[in-house]
């Protein structure tokens, strides 16, 4: 059944149409057949993408650390203890996590537990699930061996599984970036698409938590985002029961695995409530929007008198009664369709209801309620005065001033426009929503964040905009060759750029939570960066551990001496 169900009037029924219209085509560049979508996966561009992936590998981070303790400890837990047990997760966890958490002696404050006698465990469970399929082998294997009689640790913690859980999260950003780049060669030249991904792989915050933190989630809502949007994408023009089945599965992991993700759920919202008001026929549409006909002008029927006519039926039944038939036809129609969408909307928030489970079970066994996330109450987020500005500009992890790339990408959304207005909408809209839940957040910055780190989630939408505007660019300037190398030379500029930035940040060059000094941070840029980068990514290449320590005890200090603004307890709080 359609998607998103539209009443028009076409196919004749006397002198009447009626049909099941389906969205709007798209610029031919922009539908590509399975044959054009497989030319895409087999393309050169997706292969340079794979080979850069496999080149990018060394930088991976084997560790957990921060938020990524929790995150981890639902699949740890589970398979070692058989229960959600984290007390082992919180006193291996890493010194700037267990304070505030464990005593010195390896208790663990009474504070942290709830009222169910579970530690407080507010991180989502998402990205257990994901890690499961790679790390669940990782664990057989290791108890196989045991039994053996080998001298191996199958308790989670071991190297074997922090570094699989590591590579795994690096193939989910990865194929996160590779569903976007494949979304954006719907309506831009692979050349536009390609250098986009690349462009928001490496000049926004993502790296950080691809490669440096991969025990966190946002790694994990790239994948499941651009995977959501892919599908719903691929199945727009026409969704079968089993699809709309199959999109409720993704979205409830969608948001199992990041529960800001829930602006990204406006995609399916707003086109079945697209489909609910074309449904209603062009009466009922008229009667709302005050139309004196009390029909949809672009749906009207069809001049009689513009057909060639046939004086026998023209005879047999007057003109009245002809325009009867076609609005009772019509409103059948309409009924019908909305009772098929009804019934498709049904099946999918039953669907996402079942893959969203496994976070209402934990919740209950934590809180003693399934829809207790373990954030307090959201009534007092500040959702009548929220942070917009310092979201987007402030020093302390402002989303456009950290990464700048994400302002070509924005713009470039709405140029979309230009290309797929409805679609374009959809993107526009998750993008505001999403902006407006981060900025009444508490705590909008991100506390200890790259960047503003929960922007990560829309990666596909940067993606597609970043495409869009080269596209656009490329169309303005008639040049393929000269928009090409500007495209190119500004992308590989803020690539530099933000490596740079991150290398500070890593190296607490910068506080790694609130506020900077932009005159000291671009003085570090072109002095201090280029004299350390090279002895500090050798170390991270040949003696990743101890420069890991180092970088511990270098927060811990920061943490102990107040430069952070927010307690321990607040950053507890921060994970989205």
């Amino acid at each position: 059944m359609p998607s998103a169900p539209v009443i028009t009037r076409e196919s004749s029924i006397g002198n009447c149409q009626s049909r099941i219209d389906k969205p709007p085509s798209r610029p031919a560049f922009g539908n590509p057949s399975a044959d054009g979508q497989s030319k895409i996966g087999n393309s050169r561009s997706a292969q340079t993408l794979l080979l850069l992936f496999l080149l990018s590998l060394p930088l991976f981070n084997p560790w957990v650390r921060g938020d990524g303790v929790g995150y981890y400890a639902y699949l740890r837990s589970l398979l070692v203890e058989h229960k959600l047990d984290f007390q082992n997760d919180w006193r291996a966890g890493n010194e700037s996590f267990t304070m505030g958490r464990v005593h010195a002696d390896g208790t663990i404050d009474p504070r942290q537990y709830t009222h169910t006698g579970h530690l407080d465990n507010h991180f989502a469970v998402g990205p257990s699930i994901l890690w499961a399929p790679f790390v669940v082998p990782v664990h057989v294997a290791m108890l196989t061996l045991e039994r053996l009689g080998a001298h191996v640790k199958p308790n989670g913690f071991s190297r074997p599984y922090v570094i699989v859980m590591a590579l795994a999260t690096a193939l989910y950003g990865f194929l996160g970036l590779y569903f976007s780049f494949r979304l954006a060669c719907h309506y831009t030249e692979q050349r536009w698409a390609m250098l986009a991904t690349l462009g928001i792989w490496f000049a926004s915050s993502l790296p950080v938590y691809m490669y440096f933190n991969p025990s966190w989630s946002h790694a994990h809502s790239v994948f499941i985002v651009a995977a959501f949007l892919w599908y719903w994408h691929r199945t727009r023009q026409g969704r079968t029961l089993k699809q709309w089945v199959i999109l409720g599965l993704i979205s409830g992991l969608v948001l199992d695995v990041y529960y800001a993700n829930i602006a990204v759920l406006l995609v399916p919202l707003l086109e079945s409530l697209e489909g609910y008001w074309r449904g209603l026929g062009p009466g009922v549409r008229g009667q709302v929007t005050g139309n004196r006909e009390g029909r949809n002008p672009e749906s009207r029927i069809p001049n009689p008198e513009s057909r060639t006519p046939n004086p026998e039926s023209r005879a047999a039944e007057p003109r009245g009664s002809s325009l009867r038939q076609c609005d009772i036809l019509n409103r059948k129609s309409a009924i019908g369709n909305r009772q098929s969408l009804f019934a498709a909307n049904l099946l999918y928030s039953g669907a996402t209801l079942i893959a969203f489970l496994p976070t209402l079970i934990t919740r209950q066994i934590i809180y003693g309620r399934p829809l207790d996330l373990g954030y307090g109450d959201v009534a007092g987020w500040q959702w009548a005065s929220p942070q917009l500005a310092n979201v987007l500009f402030s020093s302390d992890h402002g989303l456009l001033v950290w990464t700048p790339i994400v302002i070509l990408a924005v713009a470039g959304l709405f140029l979309f426009l230009r290309r797929d207005r409805r679609l374009a909408g959809y993107f526009i809209v998750v993008l505001l929503g999403f902006y407006y839940l981060i900025a009444a957040d508490p705590c909008w910055d991100g506390i200890s964040s790259f960047g503003n780190r929960f922007f990560i989630s829309l990666t596909p939408l940067f993606v597609v905009g970043l495409a869009t505007l080269f596209s656009e660019l490329a169309s303005w300037l008639k040049r393929e060759r000269a928009t090409l190398a500007l495209a190119s030379s500004l992308t590989g500029l803020l690539v530099v750029w933000n490596f740079a930035f991150i290398f500070q940040w890593g190296m607490h060059m910068v506080p790694a939570r609130g506020p900077i000094s932009w005159k000291q941070m671009v003085r570090n840029q072109f002095l201090a960066v280029p004299e350390q980068a090279v002895t500090a990514f050798e170390a991270y290449l040949h003696h990743r551990g101890a420069l890991m320590q180092q970088i511990e005890q270098e927060d811990v200090t920061q943490l102990k001496q107040g430069s952070g603004v927010r307690s321990q307890e607040s950053e507890a709080r921060s994970q989205k």
